[in-house]
């Protein structure tokens, strides 16, 4: 029988046969997790005489850029700057389309049009911080607000604008102060470093391969601009999915913000539901209860793929890859990242935690514990984790429970913080003893019997 190999051993040969099937010049990968060492590794050749591609070879990342602007943008809400649903004319002066919502230009739902006026990807010359507000009503608003998705560079560029307003300072500037150097993205900047990968078309028909031109995205640098490493990217996209693992005191982002930016707030095909948008992040589902978050890239030259792991068993906490290639055509690419990710799952999951005797219930929740009905609809109350939870009883061990959490001065009320019913309430009714004899759960009754709308026991039936 053949001995298993390293995992290891795997996530290269994978990452050989992308680079070699993908024709990219140079491609670089990091798989992090929590509990490990990053894994790093390079194929290929960076293009740069005098510096040979490594892990701290630096490749464009294109519009993962978006998702630093989409944290800065919630850094502004909590610190109360704005509000998600402000139109962008009540922070900006703006010539045009004033009434798009940020929370609609972060989703890419409100109209805008794909790239600021004029035909910049034949000029290859953006237009600078004031010119992107200032041309606004050169461009188009392509579809109605919040009709669909329609991604748009210019509508991140706005954004980005909005910030370095709110901020008193230049997006990079703010961008660097706030995000990158709190979680250590020393790797990280606006400007290509000497150790910077050339970026190729490579050619349909043949192996050549032709440089791409480094462009500078002026104004719409919040969509674009920023240069990486792979290892750099791959904790990128742990602190959008686990936040804790990288940001613990939530210097940069609370996790509850960093949740709210992964919820989906569209769709990018109607017909088709696979990919999802939340505030600035893209969501792919990859099965039941698992996601993928993060983002891509593409640039001339380059493109770049960012995702992070949630839900399901054996997922290891923090764990993230990223993948970045000189190549700006090869799809590989982007679909590496997710395999890499399924990969590191199925070959060296998470470890099994023991379970431990813990505390019992608070003795205030004991008697709810058990079976009870709702609807006419038998569900089991538990506690757990220090958490009153509860379920249908008929579903599937995977699906997540509710949790309650009592309100600081109602014990006997209690707000659903996840799963079934989010952010409704749980009232307690108890006897002359103590014991909870009913409940209401988003107003819907809650007994130990089965009982119908009109309060008599399903059993006792029409004679």
């Amino acid at each position: 029988m053949e001995t298993p190999r390293h995992p290891s051993a795997r996530y290269e040969r994978l990452v050989r046969r992308a680079q070699a099937d993908g024709r990219v010049p140079a491609l670089s990968v990091a798989l992090r997790r929590a509990d490990r060492e990053p894994w790093l590794f390079t194929v290929g050749d960076s293009g740069n005489p005098g510096h040979p591609l490594g892990a701290d070879t630096r490749f464009r990342i294109g519009s993962i850029t978006k998702t630093f602007s989409a944290v800065l943008v919630m850094q502004c809400r909590d610190d109360g700057l704005l509000d998600l649903d402000d139109p962008i004319a009540r922070h900006l002066q703006v010539p045009a389309h004033g009434d798009a919502t940020i929370r609609r230009l972060l989703s890419h739902t409100a109209g805008f049009q794909r790239e600021p006026y004029g035909d910049i990807w034949d000029t290859l010359e953006a237009p600078g911080d004031e010119a992107v507000l200032a041309e606004l009503d050169r461009a188009e608003r392509v579809l109605p607000n919040a009709r669909r998705f329609h991604y748009s560079n210019l509508g991140f560029a706005v954004l980005g604008q909005l910030v370095a307003k709110l901020r008193g300072g230049a997006w990079a500037d703010v961008v660097t102060d706030r995000v990158l150097r709190p979680l250590g993205l020393t790797a990280t900047t606006l400007q290509p470093p000497a150790q910077a990968a050339v970026g190729y078309v490579v050619d349909d028909f043949s192996d050549a391969a032709r440089p791409e031109p480094r462009t500078d995205l002026g104004g719409v640098a919040p969509a674009a601009q920023l240069w990486s490493t792979a290892g750099d990217m791959a904790t990128w996209a742990a602190f959008l999915t686990h936040p804790a693992t990288t940001d613990p005191q939530g210097r940069v982002l609370a996790a509850a913000t960093v949740e709210e930016m992964r919820f989906p707030g569209t769709v990018t095909n109607e017909a088709l539901w696979q990919t999802g948008f939340g505030l600035g992040v893209i969501i792919e589902p990859q099965g039941r209860f698992v996601t993928h978050i993060g983002h891509d890239g593409a640039m001339p030259g380059f493109l770049a793929s960012a995702y992070g792991r949630r839900g399901g068993d054996g997922v290891p906490d923090g764990l993230s890859c990223a993948v970045l290639g000189s190549s700006g055509t090869s799809r590989v690419i982007g679909e590496l990242a997710h395999e890499l990710l399924r990969q590191a799952v199925e070959l060296d999951p998470a470890g099994i935690r023991p379970w431990r005797i813990a505390a019992p219930a608070p003795r205030a929740y004991r008697s709810i514990l058990g079976h009870w009905y709702s609807e006419g609809t038998p569900f089991v109350f538990s506690w757990h984790d220090g958490a009153l939870q509860a379920r249908a009883a008929d579903l599937a061990p995977d699906v997540p429970p509710a949790i309650f959490e009592p309100l600081p001065d109602r014990p006997d009320v209690l707000r659903t913080v996840s799963g079934r019913e989010t952010g409704e309430l749980l009232r307690l009714t108890r006897d002359e003893s103590g014991t909870v004899v009913r409940m209401h759960w988003a107003t819907y009754r809650v007994t130990r019997g089965q009982e119908g709308f009109d309060g008599g026991a399903a059993c006792d039936g029409p004679e």
